[in-house]
């Protein structure tokens, strides 16, 4: 099992790429179900939670297959043609859907296409309950038929998804992904309010309007969707990975560095920027990106964790770290999960000042943190570890890193290019 190891105190400066965006993607790839033909998505970060959904498509029938590297200038993003000829199988086996939540993002496209879908229940997870009732209620208003039998979402529509209106009692964006799908292939319209805002959410209406579905009010907290009788293939982009941009721009910021992030727009992570210039940190557009930069000590503000546009919870540990050696006081307010502190007692290790108050955090800036040996415990918590690392004294040895490699795409590499002393070691 790997480990990254980590020499803090070195200045960050020169340029990353960022990688397509792990939320976009994996139901992008789901989208692929929903048509007999090729959907090509270009710029898929190499993942490991990719390489889970690819299995899991396999598995159901989806022949995939490489249609070539993309970019230029160190951009490793792949191009993967997804092709859907015929569904093989309706089942989504526990044994692959327990490796990664986001599977169940399958239900929809299956039910609509096959009229019929059995998803393995994912199971817990170490941030806290994520429950697909949601998913459900959305799908049973669309007319599925479902039970929960011995551990599985059996989902059946033997005559069709017709259209409905169905608003979404709290905003979960998996649900969103799921329902929206299966409407566009189910008779009629259907309204869906109250639904998630996010990015990935916007980017994946774009792709099932380029495979010929009928989606009104894109980008809005209400979406319209006149069902049509099939969809076609489409070759689709996916977006700048907006947690991968914040994450570097936090380690920017921290090692008072100065570095340009490649292919990330503004409107993907206004809120974070906010929050960082409050905090004393330069941002700026460039012709390809954004620039961040800090020549001074980091002062503390408040945050609160809110569904798109507020500020992300997948970056709520990421600003746990940038905070922990800030001037004054900060208070980070967990509002979406219940469990996403796990990370503090590993900071703690580390010589950070953080006392949990419910769903608060309270994090009193020190001096400096001190290197240590940690362990992650989820994929955003290892992120804000390695932050850490980056600006203690001594060395940062970070254990259990595959649940880095879910989410961020070569790390350790992108770090070390802009002159942090950090590697991967094979223990």
């Amino acid at each position: 099992m790997d480990k990254i190891r980590i020499r803090g105190g070195k200045r960050l400066s020169g340029k990353i790429r960022i990688s397509g965006a792990k939320n976009a993607a994996l139901p992008l790839m789901a989208a692929s179900l929903l048509t007999d033909e090729p959907l090509v998505l270009v710029n898929l970060p190499q993942l490991a939670d990719i390489s889970t959904m690819a299995n899991l498509l396999t598995h159901l029938g989806v022949d995939i297959s490489m249609a070539g590297e993309t970019g230029k200038d160190g951009h490793t993003g792949r191009s993967l043609s997804l092709h859907a000829r015929e569904i093989t199988d309706t089942t989504a086996p526990y044994d692959l859907v327990r490796r990664m939540r986001a599977s169940v993002v399958v239900l929809g496209p299956l039910l609509a296409r096959s009229g019929h879908a059995r998803v393995s229940l994912p199971g817990g997870c170490a941030i806290g309950t994520r429950p697909v009732d949601l998913h459900i209620k959305g799908l049973t208003q669309l007319g599925a038929e479902i039970d929960l039998t011995g551990g599985y979402i059996d989902a059946k529509a033997p005559n069709g998804l017709v259209g409905a209106h169905f608003v979404f009692p709290t905003v979960s964006v998996g649900a969103t992904e799921n329902v929206l799908m299966a409407a566009c292939l189910a008779k009629g319209e259907s309204v869906l309010s109250n639904v998630a805002r996010e990015p990935e959410i916007t980017d994946l209406a774009h792709c099932l309007v380029a495979m010929g579905a009928k989606i009104g009010g894109i980008g809005s907290d209400t979406l319209i969707v006149q069902g049509v009788e099939r969809l076609h293939g489409a070759e689709h982009t996916v977006i700048a990975d907006r947690i991968e941009a914040g994450t570097y721009a936090m380690a920017a910021a921290m090692t008072g560095g100065d570095i340009e992030l490649i292919g990330v727009q503004l409107d993907l992570m206004e809120s974070v920027v906010d929050k960082l210039i409050e905090a004393g940190v330069k941002i700026e557009k460039t012709d390809q990106g954004l620039r961040v930069s800090c020549d001074t000590r980091l002062r503390g503000v408040d945050v609160m964790t809110e569904p798109f546009p507020g500020f992300p919870t997948d970056l709520q540990a990421q600003m746990t770290a940038l905070m922990s050696t800030a001037d004054g006081a900060s208070m980070i307010t967990e509002s979406i999960f219940e469990n996403r502190f796990m990370h503090i007692p590993e900071l703690a290790r580390m010589g950070a000042n953080v006392t949990v108050h419910g769903a608060s955090s309270l994090v009193r800036g020190v001096g400096a943190l001190t290197g240590a040996p940690v362990m992650a415990t989820d994929l955003r918590a290892s992120a804000s570890l390695v932050l850490a690392g980056l600006i203690a004294d001594g060395e940062t040895w970070v254990s259990r890193v595959y649940h880095i490699d879910r989410g961020y795409e070569r790390i350790e590499e992108k770090l070390a290019a802009c002159g942090a002393d950090i590697e991967r070691v094979d223990e």
